[in-house]
């Protein structure tokens, strides 16, 4: 294999002398010519056959030193301008190839090669910097859905071990019962939150654009939870502007609604406060949903929107970590904003801006 690649690049090397010397050859004949015509005609020097030997030697020589010369230059320009920055970008992709997505193509001067390559290298150094990125969020993604499954599985598992006991009450089979099929719910809750997460941020959801109420649909949402505010004695306080219309993917939609409330009513204590107001203007419809839960540090503020970040450690309360990270997805999707306020002990409140029109036109509202 070495000796073939010998062999290309002393037939290269030839190729690029014979092109010169034929260039060469062909230049300097007809520049010759012409000076020794001119001279001989100007100067009444005949031509006889011995100077014309002398002169075609001469120019013969010069022919193969300026070849010569010409090849070496290009031989050195080739490989300064282009062989050289080949060579990095080459090396860099077969490392990129086998795995290790850190290599960086070291940068080369603009004064000695071809702007172009300056521009291969920093896109290929982008890409492989995206590509680091990408490596690390599935590396994580392995984790976490690893550490997440751990739990739920480990109380099937004793939780079954133990129901297989002669010895347990019908009250203990019933509470290792509901402890299995809680776990279980949990974990079909992260693979479900998965697959949609995954499908959103692979654009395999196509919004499915339709016109509307806004506050028919947050109703309907916060309704669906009524048991749990009503066993966690928690007053439900709302202020929906009447007649929003809006277009969106209802069902999409409806994701952002049912997090967001699920989210406040858990981390709300017993005998706390939920609010939900709906407010628009001609462009935008705005919904804020508040809590007097726990609140939430600046810290955990500020990676909430992140797959499986949790800011109980513990994992006390029920929940993946991917809740949030759908809202985010399909806010982002509908081309809306959201935004969080909270205090540690007073509250939070998460603000949802989505636009009200279609392909620019405004929504009228229904009188």
């Amino acid at each position: 294999m070495k000796n073939g690649s010998i062999y290309k690049r002393i037939i290269r090397i030839f190729s690029h002398y014979f092109t010169f010397f034929i260039l060469v050859a062909f230049v300097i004949t007809c520049c010759t010519m012409l000076f020794v015509t001119t001279l001989s005609y100007n100067s009444d020097i005949p031509l006889t056959n011995e100077t014309i030997e002398d002169a075609a030697k001469l120019t013969f020589w010069n022919v193969v030193l300026i070849s010569l010369i010409f090849t070496v230059i290009d031989s050195v320009r080739r490989k300064l301008t282009f062989e050289r920055p080949a060579k990095r970008i080459a090396e860099a992709t077969e490392k990129m190839i086998a795995g290790d997505f850190s290599v960086r193509v070291p940068q080369v001067s603009k004064l000695v090669t071809d702007e172009s390559f300056a521009s291969i290298i920093d896109c290929i150094n982008k890409m492989a910097e995206e590509l680091s990125g990408v490596e690390t969020l599935r590396t994580d993604f392995i984790a976490n859905v690893s550490h997440e499954m751990k739990t739920p599985l480990a109380v099937i598992n004793n939780y079954g071990k133990l129901l297989g006991s002669d010895e347990l009450t019908d009250g203990q089979r019933k509470e290792y019962a509901k402890a299995i099929t809680d776990a279980t719910r949990r974990l079909s809750d992260m693979m479900t939150n998965i697959l949609k997460l995954n499908r959103l941020e692979n654009q395999k959801i196509y919004p499915k654009t339709e016109r509307f109420n806004l506050g028919e649909q947050l109703c309907e949402c916060l309704i669906g939870y009524e048991s749990v505010w009503e066993e966690k004695d928690i007053e439900i306080d709302t202020d929906i502007a009447e007649d929003v219309f809006i277009y969106a993917d209802s069902e999409l939609l409806s994701l952002v609604w049912n997090n967001l409330f699920s989210n406040a009513l858990k981390f709300t204590e017993r005998g706390g406060k939920v609010t939900l107001t709906l407010s628009a203007d001609e462009d935008f419809a705005t919904v804020k949903v508040s809590d007097t839960g726990c609140g939430i540090s600046s810290e955990v503020g500020a990676h909430m929107f992140e797959k499986f970040y949790q800011g109980d450690t513990s994992h006390a309360s029920a929940g993946n970590g991917l809740g949030l990270a759908l809202v985010r997805r399909v806010v982002d999707i509908m081309q809306g904003e959201i935004g969080v306020e909270s205090a540690v002990g007073v509250g939070t409140t998460f603000t949802v801006r989505i636009g009200r029109s279609k392909n620019g036109a405004k929504v009228e509202e229904d009188r």
